[in-house]
């Protein structure tokens, strides 16, 4: 028979599946960039609630370490536009998490500006961030999860993945190539045991888009409220912002058995934004 401490470690997997539906990544090892804000962040509050243990990479030093400390995970110092820091990032989760068993390419900016007056030393770092760095991240650590047999790759996209706006360039050139390169690495990886999938949300309420809402509503001499619902959102069905644990919880449930069937997928959270 098994003794008390047992027990009670056996009772508290069950509690978790019970209160968490069913998702359970005890024993799961995480990456997750651009993690100590916004949707980063979410994410990985939500795999440490699952049981995963997280390493939070990020530029913030202060947030990220404050973060990773409350979740019981660790915290790198990373850009990610370097492959160097990408390369140890990696290393990183291997000597400190055993591994890296679930991949979030979530690090990311915004830069507004015509094409002709868009600054090149900018333009780049968008594109090196956004997509170099998944590129880099994700060709360091996959081949751990090959090597496992089980592996979930999961790249923050965005609705400008899939559809433009004027001014942002290098963001939607960024995202269109990120969605290109979830599809390919997805059909490299399937027999391996590895999904590869990307998320797509439409305007996510982070401190980004937050002070975005402000400008807004300073140029235009209108409300927080009316800057969200006829500027941002005026394609959306929904006009409302979409909530960071919102995209954590599709996350989560993608790194599940439940979505093992799911790869190569653009996943789209943007309240009707597409449907026209």
């Amino acid at each position: 028979m098994a003794n008390p401490s047992v027990r009670g470690r056996i009772g508290l997997r069950i509690v978790r599946r019970l209160v968490k539906g069913g998702i359970d990544l005890s024993g799961r090892s995480a990456l997750v960039t651009g993690g100590a804000s916004g949707i980063g962040r979410a994410i990985a509050m939500d795999f440490a609630e699952h049981g995963a243990r997280v390493l939070v990479a990020d530029l913030d030093e202060q947030s990220g370490a404050e973060l990773a400390s409350s979740i019981g995970g660790t915290f790198r110092k990373a850009d990610v536009s370097r492959r160097e820091d990408c390369r140890a990032l990696v290393h990183a989760a291997m000597d400190e998490l055993g591994g890296v068993d679930i991949l979030v390419n979530n690090a990311g900016l915004q830069h507004v500006a015509p094409i002709e007056e868009f600054p090149e030393e900018r333009w780049e770092y968008l594109i090196r961030v956004m997509l170099f760095g998944a590129f880099y991240l994700t060709r360091y650590a996959i081949p751990r999860m090959y090597e496992k047999g089980w592996g979930r790759v999961i790249n923050i996209s965005s609705v400008h993945g899939l559809v433009a706006s004027p001014y942002k360039s290098a963001y939607v050139a960024a995202k269109h190539g990120l969605n290109g390169l979830t599809k390919t690495i997805a059909l490299e990886a399937a027999e391996k045991g590895v999904t590869v999938n990307a998320i797509c949300p439409s305007y996510v309420r982070t401190p980004l888009v937050d002070r975005q809402i402000a400008d807004q509503a300073r140029v235009h001499g209108i409300s927080a409220d009316a800057v969200v619902r006829d500027i941002m959102l005026a394609p959306a069905a929904r006009k409302q912002l979409l909530e960071p644990g919102e995209v954590a919880a599709y996350v989560t449930f993608l790194c599940s058995d439940a979505a093992a069937g799911i790869t190569g997928a653009l996943q789209v959270i943007d309240g009707g934004w597409t449907a026209r």
